[in-house]
């Protein structure tokens, strides 16, 4: 990205967004990672990132980049991520799992106590022995569908939704996993939208962010930002 295309670590440059052609606003996960540390703690001693949005639309790779920017500032220690895709009992099991992750996770947390869950294997299609340790740390990334759902929102420092067309996260998808998963696959999107509908969760996040920018930028360092 060429220094027009930022001033300090924001920029705004023309380009088509979702919803037409508009002023699409580059940002750096540098900055964000300094937004988060600079809020408040509302998880116990923890800052809680949710990192939402439907499947294929970018969520991991965001997370993975924040974390990265996270770990800079913070001395090399890389924030714990908590994808929910790992806490789910199979495809029926896509918003159901919540108190999974509160009673193993959030609550320890929250009295400032270290937190541990067992992630599933969809290979196995069983959740594994050994348990993952979530330990206290300045920031915890949950990443996955619902992970900014009412329920947890006042306890969130950031709450991040990212979106891109279905027809695109779809092939992601089916490129990732095969074209076997297509018929769980539809009708997991239809939970998606059922769910996004009636938690209103794009309306109420704090950022908005394009998993499907077409302009040229450095995507390891920055982000589009739609809202």
């Amino acid at each position: 990205m060429g220094d027009t295309d930022r001033v300090g670590e924001v920029g705004e440059v023309g380009g088509r967004r979702a919803g037409g052609l508009g002023v699409v606003v580059v940002e750096a996960y540098a900055e964000l990672a300094r937004r988060v540390l600079a809020g408040p703690a509302r998880l116990g001693r923890t800052r809680l990132v949710a990192v939402d949005g439907p499947s294929g639309a970018g969520k991991s790779r965001f997370a993975a980049h924040l974390a990265d920017a996270l770990a800079a500032l913070l001395g090399g220690d890389r924030p714990p991520v908590v994808h929910t895709d790992d806490l789910l009992d199979g495809w029926d099991d896509q918003v159901t799992f919540w108190p999974r992750l509160d009673e193993g996770v959030l609550a320890p947390l929250r009295e400032g106590k270290s937190g541990a869950y067992r992630r599933y294997s969809w290979v196995r299609q069983r959740f594994l022995a050994r348990p993952v340790l979530v330990p206290v740390a300045p920031v915890l990334v949950v990443e996955g569908v619902s992970a900014a759902r009412a329920a947890v929102r006042p306890e969130l420092t950031l709450a991040v939704f990212v979106t891109a067309p279905a027809s695109l996260r779809l092939a992601r998808a089916v490129a990732r996993d095969g074209p076997e998963i297509l018929p769980e696959l539809r009708r997991w999107h239809a939970g998606e939208r059922a769910h996004f509908a009636a938690d209103d969760t794009a309306a109420r996040v704090d950022l908005l962010v394009d998993g499907a920018p077409t302009l040229p930028y450095d995507a390891d360092r920055y982000y589009v930002r739609i809202r």
